[in-house]
């Protein structure tokens, strides 16, 4: 049996919990319901109608504030869509860039200057501003008028340029997980790597960055947590999120204790599944003696 195998089964077992399997319940139910009303606001199932509940609130019993965030939970579920449409294109985007990006900043000569000017600047700046900088004061939003229809999906021209937005922030954040993961690899690796007769490019590349990538596997996953949770900024460039989707209703119904108790219930079961996801994934790459999760030696 392999480590990451024997690692597999010793995670298997100790999550034979009473708890475990409520979790994994409630996950079932929660991306089942998401994924039937996304599948109903496409019309590719032959039931239900977009934007209106499979039973109304009044046929359970249900009054007040709960009666609405019921009677809303199609549009959080459209709303939580496009959050989640925010966070795998912008974390999986801005890794594209991060990794050019850390390694210039390691290994580079004047270009770890390019790399740490970039970095430094989306840092060192508010989210908001960079939205507000790219939709309002550049007008990005003008170079997307086109597209807008891909079949059952439709993209407003505000989310691309938050798409854009979160895949810059993110990159910053990114490589400097990264840059941190490279520098904790022995420098000597390298050099064995170019005693073999490897070129410095191909050291980084089949030696370095195998090892660095497992390595940032903890920073992706604290990324990733805050994308989820910062999406919610894109609301104010108009963008129809889960965070706006849920204040609009609040706003009508001034039933906002109830509505934003049903959306940090909606954030937490994203949040949730992302680091179980992320869990999962550094499990099926550990490698004996490196990295962090548990068993390794």
């Amino acid at each position: 049996m392999s480590y990451a195998e024997d690692l597999r089964r010793i995670r298997r077992t100790e999550g034979r919990s009473a708890g475990s399997w409520v979790l994994v319940v409630a996950g079932v139910l929660f991306w089942g319901y998401l994924l039937m009303r996304w599948l109903i606001n496409w019309n590719w199932v032959p039931f239900g109608t977009p934007g209106e509940p499979l039973v109304s609130p009044e046929a359970l019993g249900l009054t007040g504030g709960t009666a609405t965030a019921f009677q809303s939970l199609p549009q959080l579920a459209e709303g939580a869509y496009i959050t989640v449409l925010i966070t795998v294109l912008s974390i999986l985007l801005g890794l594209v860039i991060a990794v050019p990006l850390s390694v210039a900043r390691v290994y580079g000569t004047w270009s770890k200057y390019v790399s740490l000017t970039f970095t430094e600047l989306i840092r060192g700046t508010p989210l908001i501003a960079q939205l507000y900088l790219l939709y309002y004061g550049l007008n990005l939003s003008q170079f997307f008028r086109g597209l807008t229809e891909f079949g059952p999906f439709t993209l407003r021209t505000a989310l691309w340029v938050a798409l854009i937005g979160f895949t810059i922030n993110s990159a910053a954040y990114q490589a400097e997980y990264i840059r941190s993961a490279i520098e904790s690899v022995d420098p000597q690796q390298l050099v064995a790597a170019r005693s073999v007769g490897l070129t410095q490019r191909d050291g980084i590349r089949y030696v370095v960055l195998p090892q660095t990538l497992r390595f940032a596997i903890p920073g992706w996953t604290n990324e990733l947590v805050y994308l989820i949770k910062y999406s919610s900024l894109a609301t104010f460039i108009t963008v129809a999120e889960l965070f706006r989707r849920a204040d609009a209703v609040a706003s009508d119904t001034f039933d906002y204790t109830a509505m934003f108790t049903v959306v940090a219930l909606v954030y937490i079961g994203i949040v949730i599944t992302a680091t179980k996801l992320m869990g999962y994934i550094e499990d099926r790459v550990a490698l004996p003696g490196l990295g962090q999760a548990r068993g390794r030696s």
